[in-house]
């Protein structure tokens, strides 16, 4: 097997765990590599180089190298202060992670999505609409990862939506009109969905469609694996 090895690479910590008795096991998010598993070794120890520096949602420039799936970190920069989130923005952000932990693959480069998370990010730190943020960033994930949602077709007569008309998402399949009797949780009109692909979010009628129809299909991708972030902002709720 072939030496990789990485010079200042961008990349965000998604998860940092110890590691034997003075190291750091670290996921890392780039664009070039996708998701990556790094040894820090020695990084707990008090005069380690890499010590403060292993945080999430901090820009950094890493340098690794090795064989097989887990790497060995070399070199590390740092080009800003890390964003400092407050109350339900931390958990907002740990939830990006978390859904990026579970949804990609290692070493599957996705450059376009390392974008959206840096501007998932930003917005967090710049006090932007959180439920916003999120909405947008689960859509782009889901995009990337080949899962998109198409809410602008009817699937049964490939036409555009109609506005007043209600539609049920039915996953792996679409939109399809539906009669007022057979509604259920991810039955809505056309207005919302439309405007749930456009990445408007304005009405509170639309924010609430989109809640509970990006939940049940990253639900649907994610399988048996439970998201603890999620558990977490209920249990903050009472």
């Amino acid at each position: 097997m072939s030496l990789t090895r990485v010079e200042l690479e961008p990349a965000y910590i998604l998860q940092v765990r110890a590691y034997r008795e003075t190291s750091e096991l670290l996921e890392i998010f780039s664009p070039q590599y996708g998701r990556v598993g790094i040894v820090a070794n020695g990084s707990r120890r008090p005069k380690s180089k890499f010590r403060g520096y292993l945080n999430p949602f901090q820009p950094l420039r890493l340098s690794w190298s090795g064989r097989g799936d887990l790497m060995r970190l070399n070199a590390l920069e740092s080009s800003r202060e890390r964003f400092d989130f407050k109350e339900t923005k931390v958990i907002s952000a740990f939830y990006a992670n978390e859904l990026l932990l579970k949804l990609l693959h290692r070493s599957d480069p996705h450059p376009s999505l390392f974008v959206h998370y840096a501007s998932f990010l930003e917005g967090l730190g710049n006090g932007d609409e959180v439920e916003f943020l999120l909405r947008r960033f689960e859509m782009e994930l889901l995009t990337e990862i080949g899962y998109s949602l198409v809410l602008n077709i009817d699937c049964v007569e490939n036409k555009l939506l109609d506005p007043g008309q209600l539609y049920e998402y039915q996953i792996e399949r679409g939109l399809i009109p539906v009669n007022s009797d057979e509604k259920n949780s991810l039955t809505y009109l056309g207005e919302d969905f439309s405007a749930i692909a456009r990445l408007d979010f304005t009405k509170k009628s639309t924010r609430r469609a989109a809640k509970r129809l990006l939940r049940r299909v990253l639900d649907f991708h994610l399988g048996d694996r439970v998201l603890q972030t999620r558990r977490i902002a209920s249990a903050m709720r009472y």
